[in-house]
């Protein structure tokens, strides 16, 4: 028994980190297609937020003696702006020239990668950018000393972890509380009828898109905090599996952070395999195990997206003349 609540305290930490970047990049592409635009360049946009955000923290590393938790929380706000900004490239061309989404799309993702290797090895002359990596909360004072709750939710935790959970909690209110979210919810539903209430449609999916790049662009600087001490290039995906999370939990915000949680708990399983003496005694070959993620993806998708309930206008330039 204690083996096994070793096991449990050992592993969800690392899930709950694995969690929460997902979930707040799933729900930003929740706001993007409930406002009726499709935003697949999530993988891009965590790039270019992990980057800059990244960059960032490593210069006020060495201007500064800031504590490290100060230095990560200006980090997320770099990357969520870098995020912000980038994503209104997608949201021009997608909203005002009318482009094709999954093509604009494709191009950011394209582009970010490129780019910021390019200005990593022109800075740096490396393609990595080389933080502390010391963001690790060992133990959060009196929190951590609960019983259980103590063990599993404040040991060896991340700020970004704690202050993810707090904005998706917050938008979630805003997406189903609020009067702008209400409004972008029908944008994505019946943009027309909408639009005959005096909503400015235009308007809404701008806000749609870049609330979604602000949480994939600090979404990207959380999994660098996270999971590596440096930026190279690549978020590993965790972009488009967000964009799996979003079509598991049904466009609902809930659903999403159990799909959230489902497939951080196959990526740790995949990574830390070699420490779980049951997964150990089955004698896998490795390989199996770092394919588990995809091919629960895979898998899950095949079930889930046969009841897609995406919003009907999701993908669809709006055209005021059209009925």
């Amino acid at each position: 028994m204690s083996q096994t609540l070793g096991i449990v305290y050992f592993l969800f930490p690392l899930v709950l980190a694995s969690m929460v970047p997902l979930a707040l990049v799933a729900l930003g592409a929740l706001f993007s297609e409930r406002s009726g635009v499709i935003n697949i360049a999530l993988e891009g946009i965590m790039v270019m937020g992990g980057f800059v955000g990244v960059m960032s923290i490593r210069y006020i590393e060495m201007a500064t003696t800031l504590p490290p938790q100060l230095i990560a929380f200006l980090g997320l706000l770099i990357g969520a702006f870098a995020g912000f900004a980038f994503s209104f490239f997608h949201a021009y061309a997608s909203i005002n020239m009318k482009s094709n989404q999954i093509i604009s799309a494709t191009a950011l993702n394209l582009f970010a990668p490129a780019i910021a290797v390019f200005v990593a090895r022109t800075i740096f002359l490396s393609r990595r950018v080389v933080i502390s990596g010391n963001y690790l909360i060992r133990e959060v004072p009196i929190l951590s000393e609960i019983p259980i709750i103590g063990n599993l939710f404040f040991t060896r935790a991340y700020l970004s972890t704690y202050l993810g959970i707090v904005i998706f909690i917050v938008l979630t209110i805003v997406l189903y509380k609020t009067r702008l979210g209400l409004r972008i919810r029908s944008c994505g539903e019946n943009p027309h009828a909408a639009d005959s209430l005096g909503v400015n449609i235009y308007r809404i999916r701008y806000i749609g898109v870049l609330i979604s790049g602000a949480l994939a662009g600090m979404g990207g600087v959380i999994f660098v905090l996270s999971f590596a001490t440096r930026f190279d290039g690549t978020v590993v995906g965790f972009g488009f599996l967000a964009l799996a999370v979003l079509i598991f939990g049904q466009w609902h915000p809930l659903k999403i952070l159990y799909a959230a949680f489902f497939f951080a708990a196959m990526r740790v399983v995949a990574s830390t395999y070699s420490g779980i003496p049951v997964l150990q005694d089955i004698r896998l070959p490795a390989e199996v195990y770092r394919m588990l993620p995809y091919v629960a993806t895979l898998v899950v998708l095949a079930f889930v997206s046969k009841k897609s309930q995406a919003p009907r206008a999701a993908g669809e330039p709006y055209d005021v003349g059209k009925r």
